[in-house]
């Protein structure tokens, strides 16, 4: 038989995750979770409901960045102006996870400990630098987003442990970013490609700084690690723009499936890396 408990403090968490006979499943907002349990994809013996803990639910400034809440719903994230104004791309990509309804629920942790390779919020995180802390029964541990997911459906968390808050450092001057997706239809579906950018340039309109990130294009998101050297130094002119597409395109490992193609997604690819791009460009360019 299924068991459930909410409790409602981290430390009672940790200690039924601990203590679970068999397979322990974190409820952060359920929407992929309970899905998976009544189609009979998932089976689990007991169910930790997070969103009783004080704290997991919110949005809160500190040292110059953002903090939220393992537990804050995507129709939080939205309507918080601060974080709005300073990652729009994460924002974007939180309100890209389902319908107006499956928002008032869906969290970013749920969206990342799902390990889906096709998770929206993930490149747009990953882009952004963004951290989580773990708490587990050895204390709390924070470690960059791009380790949490292994594989589809996997993730390097320990039974014990689950994700309390996520980290997003200050916003330097003159920088932005920026998350696109395309989808087979004009609304809820899963992506074909996603692509998250966040970027830094000089007075002069130079980049400084570029990170870009893809989703839907390998097991786990991957971190374009040409995409630096293709706009740093730069202005984003055609041959910058040029370059990043030839990086994303290369970074590409996907599949052949009923949304896409190899070649098709390999193509998307470099066409949303230019677009976020050139997105983040003209939001980083108006910043001071």
């Amino acid at each position: 038989m299924l068991a459930y408990t909410a409790p409602t403090s981290v430390e009672e968490a940790v200690r039924a995750l601990a203590g679970a006979s068999g397979t322990a499943k974190v409820l952060s907002g359920g929407t992929d979770l309970l899905v998976q349990l009544r189609s009979g994809r998932l089976k689990a013996d007991l169910i930790v409901d997070t969103k009783r803990i004080p704290g997991l639910a919110g949005i809160r400034q500190e040292g110059g960045g953002f903090v939220v809440g393992a537990a804050t719903s995507g129709a939080e994230i939205g309507e918080h102006e601060g974080l709005g104004e300073a990652w729009p791309g994460i924002v974007e990509a939180a309100n890209l996870i389902g319908s107006t309804q499956i928002q008032g629920r869906a969290t970013l942790a749920g969206n990342l400990c799902n390990a889906s390779p096709a998770a929206d919020s993930v490149p747009a995180l990953i882009a952004a630098r963004a951290t989580c802390v773990i708490a587990g029964s050895n204390g709390r541990r924070e470690v960059p987003v791009e380790a949490i997911a292994t594989g589809p459906g996997r993730t390097s968390l320990r039974p014990d442990e689950f994700i309390v808050e996520f980290r997003l450092p200050k916003r330097p001057a003159r920088s932005a970013d920026a998350y696109l997706r395309f989808i087979p239809r004009t609304e809820m579906d899963i992506a074909v490609v996603g692509a998250g950018v966040n970027l830094a340039v000089d007075p002069a309109g130079v980049c400084t700084e570029a990170r870009l990130v893809l989703g839907a294009v390998a097991p786990t998101a991957v971190i374009v690690s040409a995409a630096e050297a293709a706009l740093v130094g730069r202005k984003l002119d055609e041959t910058a723009l040029g370059a990043l597409d030839k990086a994303a395109r290369a970074a590409c490992k996907p599949i052949d499936d009923k949304r896409g193609t190899i070649a098709y997604r390999v193509k998307v690819a470099g066409v949303l890396a230019r677009r976020a791009a050139t997105i983040a460009y003209k939001r980083a360019g108006e910043r001071r």
